[in-house]
């Protein structure tokens, strides 16, 4: 009996492995999150709208689950890079969301010890793992490559500003930039979708640089 089911079991798994490639790509719908809750949050940064209450559902429901569920997608695609790129970036604006709503009062008044240059240290911790995806994103295309540059340089102005380190003008570094990540992000989301559904290149990517022998996309 054990080992009927230990060999269905097996059957499944190698089913599922030779059929991962007809689960279409969702990367279209991942980097839509990232460029919506970019789009969104660049305009808090630059003044062009109030705080962050409202952000707060396009940073849970767009920059957070639909960025995961995508990253679930690629894991099942065996896509090593969208997997770990998008469940990262989808986990990172749940714990922002969170930051923002503890900062908010949504769970009670904040106390008196609570020290907001903590999530500049979790902004290092995302640039360092940003500059590792930035050279793997440089085998893959270069419009991915020009948004992961446009993130690192993101995080490592973030950082300066809620450490209160580096130059005066940060903040507005990162507004402008996380602007730029979004149109950015708009352009690449489209272009993947419109190549996977046409099966033909509509908007181009740039192929991949070449510069790491043995790279794979995924």
């Amino acid at each position: 009996m054990n080992q009927a089911v230990e060999n269905n079991s097996v059957t499944q798994v190698v089913a599922e492995v030779r059929n991962y490639d007809q689960v279409p790509d969702p990367t279209s719908l991942g980097v839509f999150g990232l460029a919506i809750v970019t789009l969104v949050a660049s305009t808090n940064k630059l003044g062009w709208t109030g705080d962050v209450t409202y952000v707060l559902p396009w940073a849970l429901i767009l920059g957070s689950f639909a960025q995961l569920w995508a990253s679930a997608y690629d894991f099942k695609r065996q896509n090593l890079f969208g997997g770990v790129a998008l469940g990262v970036y989808g986990l990172f604006w749940m714990g922002v969301a969170m930051h923002w709503a503890i900062s908010l009062g949504w769970f009670g008044a904040p106390g008196a010890a609570a020290d907001t240059k903590q999530i500049g240290v979790a902004f290092v911790g995302y640039g360092i793992f940003s500059f590792v995806l930035m050279l793997a994103a440089m085998e893959i295309n270069k419009a991915l490559f020009l948004i992961m540059i446009e993130i690192v340089v993101l995080f490592a102005s973030l950082s300066c500003a809620a450490l209160k380190v580096g130059p005066e003008s940060a903040h507005h570094i990162a507004a402008w930039t996380e602007l730029i990540i979004s149109i950015n992000g708009f352009y690449l989301c489209s272009a993947n979708f419109l190549n996977n559904f046409y099966k033909r290149t509509i908007l181009p990517v740039g192929a991949p640089m070449g510069i790491i022998k043995g790279a794979s996309a995924h």
